[in-house]
């Protein structure tokens, strides 16, 4: 069903899916479980080609990974677009803001390729202490290189961990097993609780991160949990600069970087390692990244001791299908039940009625406006429906909310149109309501 004035009236299960940059096949098994019918596009489609298959089809659902762009434009070339499903835990390629003001929801899975992640890293740091990324290419130019100058056991030496999310802390908790003192910089009181209870040591700031620790590897998100962004956090004079200043001079001084390109701009590490501040450092994530086969070029191309990967902490015969199989469950309970997890607007539990409840759900995206939530109340309650459960959430930096209720019976176009002008009304909102959606249960 097309917009009826502004707002998306959406079906009750969906039916088509666009599949961009070739998540795994094991998504398409739980698509085609919910008959829904899928569309795939490979990685480095342009925007133009996405907005024509939109327009054409008019897709329920858009699965994506990290790098296709999603925009305005792209959100109103399908009026039945009902949610963007991340198969990755960047979110940071999707105007949240514009998804808000289309009344479309974007979920995300922060947890599959966590373990992928970890061993990545650590597998980084043992190379980079024992300088095998080198050994190894002067022994193909057959050159003996067997000393043991800069080579580190890691035991007893400090790692320094900045973001103590889920990836953050398993990291801690490997890193502990070899025997190495764990520091930690975060900005959320909760995992600052959670590294203290665990016996981490908590920094004041990121200067003290960098001093204390004799290696340093970055593992936060593209924005804080306070909704600012992560962009330039770093910089030669107040971090690269002061590695391992509290540490023996002989400090292996390690930086890693899994998290996000633009967190420092390249020659500010650049400038580190030129200087030996920084010994060694990897990175597997850059300030700009190819979206296909097209020419790249790598800021750290010909830096003697920074080496680089192509973003592939998750690009594992196993990361990848549990990714699938995640998105492949949250949109069936989005599907079935309107059920919303893993949302990008805000962390917390999920949005959600007890499915034994009722016998049809509706959801309803929406201004923060005061009154808008008033107005669906009331509606339900003047059509006779009764309000078995409901489960809400404001998400105020995006000046939206979501809403789902289990109903005993439906609402007829009519009421929902109703629903619309009132919110309208008693708000003083003309984008009270963006999205509503009845579904059968």
């Amino acid at each position: 069903m097309p917009k009826i004035d502004g707002v998306r009236l959406l079906q009750g299960e969906f039916e088509r899916a666009l599949v961009l940059e070739g998540p795994d096949e094991t998504l398409d098994e739980y698509l085609d479980a919910q008959d829904i019918e899928i569309e795939r596009y490979p990685r480095g489609i342009s925007e133009d080609t996405v907005v024509e298959a939109l327009e054409a089809r008019q897709h329920d659902l858009l699965f994506k990974r990290s790098q296709f762009e999603v925009n305005q434009r792209v959100l109103q070339a399908s009026e039945e677009l009902a949610a963007v499903m991340l198969c990755c835990i960047g979110d940071d390629s999707v105007d949240k803001h514009a998804c808000a003001d289309e009344g479309v929801m974007v979920m995300n899975d922060p947890i599959s390729n966590g373990w992928s992640v970890v061993e990545m890293v650590i597998g980084e740091i043992i190379c980079l202490s024992r300088r095998i990324f080198g050994a190894v290419q002067a022994t193909d130019e057959s050159r003996w290189t067997k000393d043991k100058i800069h080579r580190y056991e890691l035991r007893d030496k400090s790692l320094s961990i900045i973001g103590l999310g889920n990836i953050g802390q398993q990291v801690a908790q490997m890193a502990e097993n070899f025997g190495m003192d764990i520091h930690f910089y975060d900005v959320d009181e909760v995992a600052r609780e959670v590294g203290t209870t665990l016996g981490w040591n908590a920094c004041d700031s990121l200067a003290e991160a960098f001093r204390k620790g004799d290696m340093v590897t970055v593992h936060v998100s593209a924005e804080d949990h306070r909704g600012n962004s992560n962009e330039g956090l770093l910089n030669y004079e107040d971090h690269f600069s002061q590695l391992a200043a509290d540490r023996d001079r002989e400090s292996p001084r390690l930086f890693i970087n899994a998290s996000r390109g633009f967190v420092f701009e390249p020659d500010e590490l650049i400038r580190a390692v030129e200087r030996e501040e920084v010994r060694h450092a990897l990175v597997d994530v850059y300030p700009q990244e190819p979206s296909g086969d097209e020419t790249w070029d790598n800021p750290y191309a010909d830096i003697d001791r920074i080496w680089g990967t192509p973003h592939i902490g998750a690009a594992t015969q196993e990361a990848q299908p549990r990714i699938g199989q995640r998105i492949g469950n949250t949109t069936h309970l989005f599907n079935q039940y309107g059920t919303v997890r893993d949302n990008v607007f805000g962390r917390g539990k999920r949005i959600t009625v007890n499915p034994d409840d009722p016998s049809y759900v509706l959801t309803v995206v929406h201004s923060d406006a005061r009154g808008t939530k008033k107005a669906v109340d009331d509606c339900i309650y003047e059509a006779g429906v009764s309000n078995v459960g409901s489960s809400h959430r404001d998400f105020p930096r995006y000046g939206f909310a979501y809403d789902a209720n289990a109903l005993d019976q439906p609402l007829s176009e009519r009421q929902l149109e109703d629903m619309v002008e009132s919110a309208r009304s008693l708000s003083g909102d003309e984008d009270a309501i963006r999205a509503m959606r009845l579904i059968e249960v």
